[in-house]
């Protein structure tokens, strides 16, 4: 069964540290509904091509990113890409973003913490609207054109304090 972009798929710890830039985040977010070319994500993100392109290599050998479609246009090839997700997890104990340790020594941090009694429904839902928030900001960071922006990691874990075992 091929993964439709809205659902979530399982990478490695390496394939998510692919994702450990907030460029790749909004090409994953350029390219998760439709498949484009790097040169048609580069003008819709105000990048330079070769810039997207690169990103976009590292995407694909990193199999976070499909080849759909190979175009010859005017004797030249144009590659579409599309996204195999627009959410990716992982497991395990390695933290998959340096940024979001404990020790790291940010500028800046804002940490929110508390614990909550849910039905499995409730955390569904919860989950989801975490979901939306999160990718109403992407789309923001993704449109957004202001010189004086700064890249900031965001983990959330919803975490049953029951162990597995």
């Amino acid at each position: 069964m091929k993964n439709e972009p809205s659902q979530s798929i399982e990478i490695s710890v390496e394939q998510a540290k692919l994702l450990g830039s907030a460029q790749r985040v909004k090409i994953i977010n350029t390219l998760v509904d439709t498949a484009k070319t790097s040169k048609q994500v580069a003008d819709e993100l105000g990048e330079s091509p070769g810039n997207i392109h690169y990103h976009i290599q590292k995407l694909y050998e990193g199999g976070l990113i499909d080849l759909v479609e190979t175009r010859t246009v005017g004797g030249i090839n144009e590659k579409y890409y599309k996204s195999k997700a627009k959410w990716f997890n992982t497991h395990g104990a390695q933290l998959i973003d340096p940024v979001l340790a404990d020790d790291y020594d940010a500028a800046s941090s804002t940490k929110i913490n508390l614990r909550m009694q849910l039905s499995p429904e409730q955390r569904e839902e919860m989950t989801a609207e975490f979901k939306a928030l999160l990718e109403k900001w992407v789309a923001v960071s993704t449109t957004s054109k202001t010189k004086n922006s700064e890249e900031y990691a965001i983990g959330i874990n919803v975490i049953s304090t029951k162990t597995s075992k």
